[in-house]
């Protein structure tokens, strides 16, 4: 309390780093011991034990399926994979060199057009924007890549598993079973991180009670940002620019005394190795068993290595984009669409955290801290 009596400001904490904008019961990130959960299952378990579809209906709906449950999701989402010719057409008018994910932002924001009725206090509706939502944004990712390369989108396949499909669409050929799973597992591991940039912009487009389209829109714009979700592809970039092993520490060495960022390393949240480093790790090394070494990964575990001794006790640790790029590329997967699969995998949190939204709902209105001029006096433009 101030002399007055009236209540003291708020201190200003730049990026809102520690202050909490809301309660939520989806994701718990625990940063000192390296341990993310989702609806609290430990998310290395569902890695290795879930799927995508199934990992996404425990986070929108809060519990793991049953069988049935289960079974009705996934041909709900079979059955409503296709886009209107219309949305096609409309991605033939992008421009050949624009990102895939300004792209993905105009085609998601579409949607609303077509399926504009807003019925927000209808679990219908709600049922229904999920499933539209998380079965067309990869169908759009995929068209935009063949259309960009004059082609003819390919058409989904009723027959192939969620990520199974979205590769074939993408490569215009069936993937291999294990490369599937490696993907699936991938956007598990993407598929929510609590309150990050995106995650925010999803809430607060939501508080606003506008439809999920332009929630999911919203997202997407802000994922796009090379401070959230455009880190893999620059990891890549880097790697190749150190060029080899015995570079590693003199460029390392040069980059921390240039105060530069090293790409795929510190997280606000972790100050151990990010959880889903550790697994996209260990799924990297199943690839690179199956299909061939990429040397690569050699150059980013020396990396790692010299690193953990120069920023380690900093508690700067590689994040979840040191080894995605590696696994992405192994899979066959242009660079430019990194991070539209990314936007794949979080659709499912940013509808988890939506849905929640709607729950308990109050517009976002932070206040903020004024610090331009006061008094000033209105000039006649001939006296300025």
């Amino acid at each position: 309390m101030t002399a007055s009596g009236a209540q003291a400001p708020s201190p200003f904490r730049p990026g809102l780093e520690g202050v909490p904008a809301t309660q939520s019961s989806i994701c718990d990130i625990d940063g000192q011991r390296g341990v993310l959960t989702y609806r609290g299952f430990r998310v290395d378990e569902l890695a290795a034990q879930s799927t995508f579809l199934e990992t996404a209906y425990l986070l929108i709906w809060g519990e793991l399926p049953t069988a049935e449950e289960l079974r009705e999701f996934e041909q709900e989402v079979q059955m409503h994979r296709r886009v209107s010719f219309r949305i096609r057409d409309m991605m033939k008018c992008f421009p050949s060199g624009g990102h895939p994910m300004d792209a993905l932002q105009s085609s998601a924001a579409s949607l609303g057009l077509f399926y504009s009725r807003r019925a927000l206090d209808n679990p219908e509706y709600i049922v229904s924007a999920v499933v539209r939502l998380i079965a067309k944004i990869p169908t759009m990712v995929a068209a935009f890549q063949l259309i960009r390369k004059g082609q003819d989108p390919i058409q989904p396949r009723d027959d192939l598993a969620y990520a199974s499909n979205f590769l074939y669409m993408l490569t215009e050929r069936e993937p291999d079973p294990l490369a599937a799973r490696i993907f699936d597992a991938c956007l598990i591991l993407h598929a929510e991180h609590s309150l990050n940039a995106s995650t925010f912009s999803a809430r607060v487009t939501a508080s606003t009670l506008t439809d999920p389209y332009a929630v999911v829109a919203s997202a997407v714009g802000t994922l796009a940002g090379p401070l959230h979700g455009g880190a893999n592809e620059d990891v890549l970039e880097m790697l190749e620019s150190i060029g080899s092993e015995d570079q590693v520490e003199p460029w390392l060495d040069r980059a921390i005394a240039e105060k530069r960022k090293i790409m795929g390393f510190g997280h606000r949240e972790y100050k151990v190795k990010d959880p889903r480093a550790v697994i996209l790790q260990k799924l990297a090394e199943q690839l690179f068993d199956a299909f061939g070494h990429d040397p690569m990964y050699d150059l980013a575990r020396k990396l790692e290595a010299v690193a953990a001794e120069r920023l380690g006790p900093k508690g700067i640790y590689p994040n979840v984009d040191f080894y995605s790029g590696l696994v992405y590329r192994k899979l066959g997967i242009p660079e430019d669409l990194f991070t539209p699969i990314f936007a794949i995998a979080r659709t499912a949190g940013w509808l988890a955290h939506w849905k929640e939204q709607l729950g308990a709902n109050r517009i976002y209105r932070p206040s903020q801290i004024y610090t331009g001029p006061a008094g000033r006096d209105w000039q006649p433009i001939g006296a300025r």
